[in-house]
């Protein structure tokens, strides 16, 4: 060891994949560039959407006195956790009219992720955590940092750009009892390809059979269809179902809170008792990591979500949030059978949500990136917040160029 440096072993890290392309998409100087890569929703001009409903509750909050800046519980605001939880499974859940689920507010969708690995790694001997391939990169970080042995299981179809449903279902037959498998409630990231209702009955009864116990990460309810009931089908039908799991849930997207770090971990169990023992436990871990979570951003959420007309407005503004991906899906899809790019493509409109697995492979998205300045991850899959109606032609066109290099435009 040197003793001038005490860090001198320290290695540079790789730059993150999603984070890194935003960087190199800041830097470029070319007119046309199109940021493909951001998770975060952007209007058809290209910017940041703070929604109206947001901005009265911020005009409400700092007109109300009572307000102060004092810290949190370790469990976050109490009206949070309450209107979140409900918002999710709905007041006449079963498990919230019994009064068995243990919410606790996070640090957004991944502190909810990280607290939750963490309470499994501490309390609940699973043999595994078994997640999607693919899925969010940041899933494998968390549950292997907490010490979790993560596993996979086939999601994604790359012959028919689709749902592998029986490799999915394979997999879970095959998973050891007790295995904590993490499902996405909606929206799926990467790929925006969701299992059909009877689908999601199907993994329910599986699951049911080989005790399986079912970890949904929420972070796109409403976003998704722009319907909040729709999208929270699959979490609110294993529930109903008698299932004990875990739920992280963020508001990241569907408020357009992503600076705030607002989100919450709701544990499912079978009783009351359970329940509150539970989310002592829940402190307890929140006091070690990070004592207590934020306040300003669980404010806007329960103000929007406890007030009639907020809470309308809300939802008016998330519906034309989705309402205007979608549409820059089939716009997209319109303009590459247009231009005649080789390929079937019309998976960019049967997926849902944010992005869209495309199918382009690296060479593909490199070129996207080097000669056309269009920045997107190179596993293919791009933001459709990124695409409005002044380059979708022109991504087209890069996307033609890429899968043909000689167009014929």
């Amino acid at each position: 060891m040197d003793p001038t440096n005490l860090f001198a072993n320290v290695q540079q890290a790789p730059p993150d994949p999603i984070l890194g392309t935003a960087e190199a998409f800041k830097k470029d100087t070319d007119p046309n560039k199109v940021n493909l890569g951001v998770g975060a929703y952007r209007t058809n001009e290209g910017l940041p959407y703070v929604f109206q409903s947001v901005r009265e509750a911020e005009r409400l909050m700092y007109a109300n006195p009572s307000i102060n800046k004092e810290y949190l519980p370790m469990r976050g605001l109490d009206s949070f956790n309450t209107l979140a939880r409900e918002l999710l499974l709905t007041k006449a859940s079963p498990a919230v009219k019994e009064n068995r689920v243990a919410s606790i507010q996070t640090l957004s969708g991944t502190g909810s992720l990280r607290l939750g690995a963490e309470f499994l790694k501490e309390y609940f001997n699973t043999p595994a955590i078994y997640v999607s391939a693919p899925t969010w990169g940041n899933h494998l970080s968390i549950f292997k940092k907490a010490g979790i042995e993560v596993r996979e299981y086939p999601y994604w179809d790359s012959k028919t750009k689709g749902f592998n449903f029986n490799g999915m279902i394979d997999s879970l037959k095959n998973a050891p009892q007790h295995a904590v498998i993490l499902l996405h409630v909606c929206a799926h990231n990467p790929t925006g390809v969701d299992p059909t209702k009877e689908q999601w009955h199907q993994i329910a009864q599986v699951m049911a059979s080989k005790k399986l116990v079912p970890f949904f990460d929420s972070a796109y309810q409403g976003f998704a269809s722009g319907d909040l009931d729709n999208d929270a089908y699959s979490v609110r039908y294993f529930v109903e179902q008698g299932f004990q799991c875990l739920i992280s849930q963020s508001f990241a997207k569907n408020m357009g809170l992503y600076g705030e770090r607002i989100g919450g971990l709701h544990i499912v169990c079978t009783d009351t008792p359970t329940s509150v023992k539970v989310l002592s436990q829940l402190e307890i871990l929140a006091r070690i990591m990070y004592s207590n979570p934020p306040l300003h951003g669980a404010y806007i959420v329960s103000t929007i979500l406890s007030d009639p007309t907020l809470r309308q407005s809300w939802q008016t503004e998330l519906s034309n949030v989705a309402k205007r991906i979608i549409q820059m899906r089939h716009s997209l899809l319109e303009e590459i059978i247009k231009i005649k790019v080789p390929g079937t493509w019309t998976h960019i409109t049967s997926q849902i949500g944010m992005f869209s697995y495309t199918g382009l492979n690296v060479a593909q998205c490199e070129n996207l990136i080097n000669k056309w300045h269009c920045y997107l991850v190179k596993n293919g899959r791009i933001s459709m917040s990124g695409v409005n109606t002044k380059n979708v032609a022109y991504l087209a066109r890069a996307i033609k160029d890429s899968v043909d290099p000689q167009p014929k435009l």
